[in-house]
């Protein structure tokens, strides 16, 4: 009997395939015919060559927005018949505050104007409406999001500069688009992996998961499940590029498209940096610890001022200078203010709110001040992709402290002709260690470490930046 009925299963399996087939062209063809409705002919009667970014947090003001921005202007500068849009779920800020928040954030000027396709669904791609299965809910969200940027707006080239490898396939097969990435960090790493596996409790694995071997096999089981699927979206790209050396050698394992994969560092404003003076520290009655990151979990800003409050209890001996710790950041959304005010919480709990200060969204400008003033600059994520705040705090001329892991790791904080560049960390006691150790190095030693870091920043400069871009996206234009 089963043999019977395996003529006809597969006869019908067949004829379901091709009306998917036929389906799937047919939305094709038709999203081709809306490609000329956002952007009209120009002075010569040709359309400009369209250039999509899906950001749909285009105005948070963090390391990824400058990738964002860095990459718009360079090829503004490099190719006249474009026409760059952003997908964007900011529609809190019409596109000329976006613009200038770009500018007084990033001191980056635009050539062109930009347009903006503001995206209505952008709470699809919220880690709060999912609770658990988070990666998947997010990503399968980023399809829903990424088909509505699709109906708005049919790009001839589509980049996805905030991680959403999901919408890679919906815009090459359905959207006919030639189709990039800038993976900042991976969705998940063989590194998450790790850590269900061995049990061990971090922020994002609950502690009730890692005390159960029942719910650590089934989270590994998916965690692996999720690694095939987002191995199968992100091989799809024509064109990928990663931050860093640890983000590339994620990228190629799960990926496995390394003929079309490139390391392009972040575009960092060292040369703004840079022209701060650098001189012998003065006597001084007050030194200052700054930290620049968004108030997201994984930056771990609790670390930072359990560490810093055990800095205080036990490191603080006589007549030492009173100590500050300066926690510099960008805040996206009501989460992350939550985020503060817990950190704010801490502080009083351990009794340091008068030592700790928190200064939101702060203006370029500020962020220079602070980073001049300060004496040590302070990183604590654990296997940070790349960091553009710890080369920041170098070419400032801060004593960085950094997490031993990722990018500052293998990129960054490594010897320069042989010399010290800065200090790395793992956990609270070496974090007060190594900082009481700082502070009790002369100001001959601090100066020569802090020059180090400075000439050693040069790799990741804007202009870096530019033509290693370039270079990589090149195939897209042919």
């Amino acid at each position: 009997m089963l043999c019977s009925l395996l003529i006809p299963a597969l006869f019908l399996s067949g004829i379901l395939c091709v009306c998917l087939v036929v389906l799937l062209w047919g939305i094709r063809l038709w999203i081709q015919q809306r490609k000329n409705q956002l952007i009209s002919a120009g002075k010569d009667g040709k359309r400009p060559l369209l250039v999509a970014f899906f950001h749909p947090y285009c105005n948070a003001g963090g390391g990824g927005e400058r990738v964002l921005w860095c990459a718009i202007r360079t090829l503004q500068k490099k190719y006249r018949n474009i026409a760059c849009v952003v997908y964007t779920g900011d529609r809190d800020a019409t596109g000329e505050e976006i613009v200038e928040s770009a500018f007084r954030r990033f001191n980056i000027k635009l050539t062109h104007p930009v347009k903006f396709v503001f995206l209505e669904n952008r709470y699809l791609v919220e880690a709060s409406l999912y609770p658990h299965f988070t990666l998947l809910g997010q990503s399968l969200g980023s399809v829903f999001l990424g088909w509505e940027a699709l109906l708005k707006c049919v790009p001839d080239i589509y980049i996805d500069s905030m991680g959403y490898a999901f919408t890679l396939p919906l815009f090459k097969y359905l959207g006919g688009c030639c189709v990039g990435c800038y993976v900042h960090y991976p969705t998940i790493s063989t590194d998450m992996l790790s850590v269900v596996r061995n049990q061990d409790t971090r922020f994002n694995n609950a502690a009730f998961i890692t005390n159960s071997p029942l719910f650590s096999k089934f989270k590994l089981a998916y965690y692996y499940f999720f690694a095939l699927l987002y191995g199968l979206v992100g091989s799809c790209s024509d064109v990928i590029m990663v931050n860093s050396s640890w983000t590339l050698n994620h990228i190629l394992s799960l990926w496995r498209a390394g003929a079309c994969t490139s390391v392009v560092y972040p575009p960092c404003d060292v040369q703004t940096f840079l022209d701060i003076p650098l001189e012998e520290e003065k006597s001084t009655t007050e030194y200052s610890i700054v930290s620049v990151s968004q108030f997201r979990p994984e930056k771990d800003h609790p670390l930072q001022i359990r560490a810093f409050a055990k800095l205080l209890k036990e490191k603080r001996l006589g007549q030492q200078p009173s100590l500050k710790l300066i926690l510099i950041g960008g805040c996206r959304n009501q989460q992350d203010e939550e985020r503060v005010n817990n950190l704010k919480r801490l502080c009083e709990d351990l009794g340091v709110s008068n030592d700790v200060t928190f200064r939101i969204n702060v203006p370029f400008e500020e962020l220079k001040r602070h980073l001049a003033e300060a004496t040590i600059g302070l990183h604590t994520m654990w296997n940070e992709h790349f960091g553009i705040g710890v080369v920041e705090c170098m070419a400032a001329g801060t004593v960085i402290l950094a997490h031993n892991s990722g990018g500052p790791k293998l990129d960054i904080v490594v010897p320069y002709e042989g010399h010290i560049t800065g200090f790395l960390a793992e956990n609270e006691d070496n974090y007060a260690d190594m900082m009481a150790y700082i502070l009790t190095l002369s100001p001959e030693k601090r100066l020569e470490i802090r020059e180090n870091a400075r000439r050693s920043v040069h790799r990741f400069s804007d202009q870096h930046f530019e033509e290693t871009f370039l270079l990589s996206v090149e195939p897209l234009f042919k």
